[in-house]
């Protein structure tokens, strides 16, 4: 029987508690007199009587009443006879207007399966992990100088069952997923949402349980054994969590016990008009506790290893996506929403207090400062922010013709500028291939060899930048078509060379990213980075060194570890005896060549490796006469002795 303890109360109310999945919610167990039953828990503080109506009692309201917990507006109860699997509901009766619903519990564990809406009775602690071992190194794994290479993934088209039009459920889709992630070379799986939703559409971002996946896919035990799979595997995993806006539906959190008790009542801040849906309170203590331990939830009961906070710019300000006399200032006159920053703020501290071996991840597209910089120093605590200028500037200049490339090169070379501001994941996810934006490989230019080279080149140049790497199921086979959340994706593509090329490409990318220091270690400091040039905007061609991580005395703190030169040529000329320099003499290895036979390219390339000779050029004392392939990436390093 869960038990509310004065400490618990005070936290709610205080906005501190990050351990509500402990009291509130259906926790079935044992009563009073030791009876089998169930308690229940739930904040209706304008309720004038709230019971818990279900298949146990033939869903009869106020049968099975809940008891106020003091002044909290938590009402809490045991009912006897309630079993595992029981769906049940609170039947809310308000002390205005009348207003009575029957609410899905906002703190429920496990969903019916959509459309139904009620919430079920599941018992969480008989899952037996097998991760300890995971969980132990995990730390060293998500480590802002560990290599990290995630693959974005929409569990429901990922992969249907075999001549089924029906997605693989969590169990069945745990050793196919592993299997392949593993040889694709991948570090993390980011899932978009899993707690449930009402839409299957909105891919998981209008949520409704908060802390329930969702049943689409099978139960609670289910997603604990895919995670279970995925780290015995060693891949970590990533959730999309959505603190940022939530469904009116009438079963959910809005207008929750006849008054606006989650949302601001006032739509100009409660009301988001990009989505159509509400916006959290975060000017009240309560809310405030309920998103804190949705967070906490899923890092402590699913073992998660890191949440990626969606929308985050639509949190930061009061006038995101509205004209003026839309918005409300705040109390200084200005357009930051300070209930959301504190929010945030405390997000992170009590997430990296109690998880100090997982990342937060914002999704924040505007110039907000300091976003993944430590709560002391000002910042908002993040441990990485996705870097959304990159992902745009960057298509921006991949879709022009080659022709036109060379008049907007700042495109490329503008991200130096504040690269190390913030500690960024470079993403070419989901939102970059639906709504009629077309796949990746139809933004390409040019005829399908092109296309595919310009593609096989975009992924070269990402995994060269410095920044961890997001990339977005099917992007690695060269979709043709735009994402489509009801099909599975196309992997009969793979029976062409030149999609299998592509597929090859991005596993040889992972395995060099993980291989090479220079390519992660140094990911968000300027030391990790040199431009040998950049302007050589004639030619479209750009080259720079990534270095690893030195001691004191200049010396590689990784052993073998070297530095990198990524040079980069996007136009379909090749050019021979293109010299660049380099800071040492001997010979220099091609590591990887987005333009090899091996991957769908034309063989361009440099024989395994050239000769640093001395001759001067771009301020180093040696240069290497490489030849570069056209629309290709290629990566070299100075052979280890």
């Amino acid at each position: 029987m869960s038990v509310l303890t004065p400490d618990d109360l005070w936290l709610f109310n205080e906005g501190a508690h990050t351990r509500l999945y402990q009291r509130l919610g259906a926790h079935p167990g044992l009563g009073p007199n030791g009876e089998p039953g169930c308690s229940f828990g739930v904040w209706a503080p304008n309720a004038r009587q709230v019971s818990v109506v279900g298949d146990f009692n033939a869903w009869r309201p106020g049968v099975d009443l809940l008891d106020p917990q003091e002044s909290s507006g938590i009402w809490n109860g045991f009912v006897a006879g309630v079993a595992e699997g029981d769906c049940y509901k609170y039947h809310v009766e308000s002390r205005a207007n009348g207003y009575v619903v029957d609410k899905t519990d906002p703190v429920g564990f496990a969903s019916e399966m959509p459309p139904r809406t009620a919430s079920k009775v599941v018992e969480l602690d008989g899952y037996e992990w097998g991760d300890s071992e995971w969980m132990a190194t995990r730390g060293r794994r998500n480590a802002l100088d560990a290599p990290m290479s995630v693959y974005e993934l929409h569990l429901g088209s990922w992969r249907h069952a075999a001549d089924e039009h029906r997605s693989l459920n969590y169990r069945e889709l745990a050793p196919v997923l592993a299997e392949y992630v593993l040889e694709q070379g991948f570090t993390h799986v980011e899932f978009m949402p899993l707690t449930e939703h009402p839409f299957y559409g909105s891919w998981g971002y209008q949520t409704t349980g908060y802390f329930a996946p969702t049943a689409r896919f099978g139960s609670p035990h289910d997603l604990m054994y895919l995670i279970d799979v995925l780290h015995r595997s060693g891949i970590g995993v990533i959730l999309d969590w959505v603190p940022s806006h939530f469904p009116t539906d009438e079963h959910g959190l809005g207008y929750f016990d006849g008054t606006h008790l989650y949302e601001h009542a006032d739509p100009r801040k409660g009301f988001h008009p990009d989505w159509n849906s509400a916006i959290f309170n975060y000017d009240r203590f309560e809310v405030r506790s309920f998103l804190l331990s949705s967070a906490h939830f899923w890092l402590d009961r699913y073992h998660v290893d890191g949440i990626r906070v969606d929308a985050v710019a639509s949190m930061l300000y009061l006038d995101y996506s509205r004209e003026d006399g839309e918005w409300i200032p705040n109390e200084h006159g200005g357009n930051e929403n300070l209930g959301a920053l504190r929010f945030l703020k405390k997000l992170n501290e009590t997430v990296y207090a109690d998880f100090p071996d997982v990342q937060t991840i914002a999704e924040e597209s505007t110039a907000w400062p300091m976003v993944s910089r430590p709560l002391e120093y000002g910042g908002l605590g993040f441990g990485l922010k996705w870097d959304m200028g990159w992902m745009h500037d960057t298509l921006a200049y991949f879709e022009r013709e080659p022709i036109h490339r060379e008049y907007h090169q700042g495109e490329l070379t503008f991200r130096m500028v504040y690269a190390f501001t913030e500690n960024f994941v470079l993403p070419l996810s989901h939102d970059e291939v639906v709504h009629g934006k077309g796949s990746l490989l139809a933004k390409m230019p040019g005829d399908e060899w092109q296309r595919m080279a310009n593609l096989r080149a975009l992924y070269g140049y990402q995994y060269a930048q410095p920044g961890k790497k997001l990339l977005f199921m099917g992007a690695e086979l060269a979709q043709e078509s735009e994402w489509d959340h009801d099909s599975p994706l196309p992997w009969w593509l793979l029976d062409r060379p030149a999609h299998a090329g592509v597929q090859a490409w991005v596993r040889h990318l992972n395995l060099l990213h993980r291989r090479e220091p220079a390519l992660h270690e140094v990911d968000i400091e300027p030391a990790g980075f040199q431009w040998v040039d950049a302007s050589d905007t004639a030619a479209s061609v750009q080259s720079f060194l990534r270095h690893p991580r030195r001691d004191a005395e200049g010396r590689p703190s990784t052993e073998g570890a070297r530095e990198v030169l990524c040079v980069s040529n996007l136009t379909p000329v090749p050019r021979e005896g293109y010299r660049v320099g380099v800071p040492r003499p001997g010979r220099w290895t091609e590591l990887a060549n987005s333009d090899d036979v091996a991957y769908g390219g034309s063989g361009v390339g440099n024989h395994g490796g050239v000769e640093a000779t001395a001759d001067p050029a771009h301020g180093f004392g040696w240069s290497v006469p490489l030849a570069l392939p056209p629309l290709g990436v290629v990566f070299l390093a100075p052979e280890v002795e």
